[in-house]
């Protein structure tokens, strides 16, 4: 019986080979698995295409492709989604086996995708009759951080689980056992190691070195830079009270060390401008980004934009319990009674991260000021398809993308960034040595590119602690790593537990008044101690026959 696979020419990165022949060809060829891997450009777009089994674009937790809506985030105080998405409120009510959680049901089918796209490419890739045109070396090297990265998708969410080294072929048993915690974190390392030592030793004309990774028609490719980040995550994660209950220190210390790995490399760095991390075609603080083309309002940021922009529906709602944790502009914390915040000025010499991240009442934005106070451009109380907290998500907007504008913007979707990888580093080097220099040093480093004061000298190890978790709050806001930062401090009942709050505002002549409020209970979250690891999706357990064994607590 032979596989048929169907040739996707539209892969996210470019190939080693552009021959006309193959481009003109229609897609959706039906061609079958042996003839693939007989030629090696089809076996060479076939590798490229596990690519795109990534996660690999903000907002995608609803609506069709290419449509902002829904995002980890909205499990948490970062935002919520204006009107109560199924697939968000199903989360934050603790619904995880209902099929509508879908950050529970959809990464677990797409990971296993990329991962038999990975492992039928590595089972098949010495028999393919390569060419001077491609390195099957480095297509190896792909394939294991590809590989390591599904995995690394599936153990932060549901810890350990079936681990596959090879396609299964259609006798074999698919009614598999999950393997534990520990083995799966041990196969991703594996992984990680072996393809960064491929990176490390290969060369390929002038498109691959090690030292200066890939040349620029193959940006977006993984580098040893890519496997170094993975790891420092994955290793972070383990050292986090969540995986390391006892918190062992050696933990911590691995993870400080991954994360060192790649300030040593030389090969990063801060780029100058916060405010335009997303929107750059290249930047020395890229380490992994998933490449993608200028888009237009319709597939990039309609559905977070405010309709009085043009925008379908705002949905990515910025909370007041996240506003709240931008600094005052002297670096002291707006709780602080000597930090100059003033309730009736709430917007006044706040952190500059927040004006990148945050669109607010009468914030300057395209020519004109936010409105949201009611009857405004930008708020209407009876209309969900406005803002329900005032605010709107600046980060994920781009400003060209406008009301009856026909422009188009970048917007990258980051995989690994040089500040996460510095924060990895100063909150481990802190959990394992206390806040010595070092940690200072990197986690100040990030507040001088943001225009901000270096952290009080003299913190013990627990405000230190406190610091940094809010600086990664702030610096990789709505960039997909709050929930797992949440859940990995196993912080869930002290952060979702809080009242979601939002911000009312009235005007009275050219005047403004605020007052917090709280949101009304569609946008409220529970949390209980088994929502730190997902279960396995309930049509997985049914169809195992009994060999996979649920989440403890599901």
């Amino acid at each position: 019986m032979k596989r048929f696979i169907y040739i996707s020419l539209l892969v996210s990165i470019s190939t080693f080979s552009c021959q006309k022949d193959f481009l003109q060809r229609d897609t959706g060829v039906p061609i079958s698995q042996e003839d693939v891997f007989k030629n090696p450009l089809f076996a060479s777009r076939f590798a490229d295409n596990t690519y795109n089994f990534l996660i690999n674009d903000y907002c995608r937790l609803a609506g069709s492709p290419n449509v902002f809506m829904g995002t980890t985030g909205e499990f948490t105080d970062e935002a919520v989604f204006s009107g109560g998405d199924p697939s968000v409120v199903t989360m934050n009510k603790g619904n995880y086996l209902n099929p509508s959680a879908t950050d529970v049901v959809v990464p677990y089918t797409q990971m296993y995708q990329g991962i038999r796209n990975a492992n039928t490419m590595l089972a098949n890739i010495d028999i393919v009759p390569w060419t001077m045109e491609q390195n099957p070396a480095l297509i190896r090297a792909q394939m294991l951080f590809l590989r390591a990265m599904f995995y690394f998708e599936l153990i932060k969410r549901y810890g350990g689980v079936v681990l596959l080294d090879k396609p299964l072929a259609l006798t074999d048993e698919t009614d598999l056992p999950r393997s534990t915690y520990e083995e799966t974190l041990a196969f991703i390392l594996n992984d990680i190691r072996a393809a960064e030592t491929l990176l490390a030793t290969e060369h390929f004309n002038t498109i691959y070195t090690p030292g200066n990774d890939w040349n620029a028609g193959n940006f977006g490719r993984i580098t040893q830079g890519a496997c170094k980040a993975l790891r420092s995550r994955l290793l972070l994660l383990d050292a986090s009270p969540l995986r390391n209950p006892s918190n062992d220190l050696s933990k911590w210390t691995a993870a400080a060390n991954a994360a060192k790995e790649i300030i040593d490399m030389g090969r990063y760095d801060l780029q100058a401008s916060y405010s335009t991390l997303l929107f750059v075609p290249t930047s020395p603080e890229y380490i992994l980004i998933t490449v993608r083309p200028p888009r237009p309002l319709t597939n990039a940021a309609d559905h977070i934009m405010s309709p009085g922009s043009g925008g379908v529906s705002g949905k990515l709602n910025p909370t007041q319990n996240h506003v709240d944790l931008y600094e005052m502009n002297n670096g002291k914390p707006i709780t602080d009674p000597t930090s100059g915040y003033n309730p009736a000025t709430p917007y006044l010499n706040r952190d500059p991260r927040f004006y990148a991240n945050i669109l607010y009442n009468d914030a300057p934005w395209q020519g004109r000021r936010m409105e949201m106070f009611e009857d405004g451009r930008d708020y209407r109380g009876s209309a969900v398809t406005y803002t329900r907290t005032r605010y709107y998500t600046r980060k994920l907007w781009p400003e060209a993308l406008r009301a009856g504008s026909t422009a188009t913007a970048l917007l990258n979707f980051i995989q690994f960034r040089y500040g996460e990888v510095l924060l990895n580093y100063a909150e481990a080097l802190n959990e394992a040595q206390g806040p010595i220099d070092d940690v200072y040093f990197y986690i100040n480093k990030i507040r001088t590119r943001a225009g901000m004061p270096n952290l009080p000298a003299g913190l013990s190890k627990d405000e230190m602690r406190a610091r940094i978790h809010n600086e990664r709050a702030v610096e990789l806001a709505f960039e997909e790593h709050r929930w797992w930062d949440v859940l990995r401090w196993k912080k869930g009942k002290e952060i979702n537990e809080v009242p979601v709050e939002g911000m009312n505002v009235v005007k009275t002549g050219t005047t403004f008044t605020y007052n917090r409020v709280t949101l009304d209970q569609l946008y409220q979250r529970v949390f209980v101690d088994r929502m730190y690891v997902y279960p396995i999706p309930q049509a997985e357990i049914i169809k195992s026959r009994g060999a996979l064994v649920q989440t403890p607590g599901w």
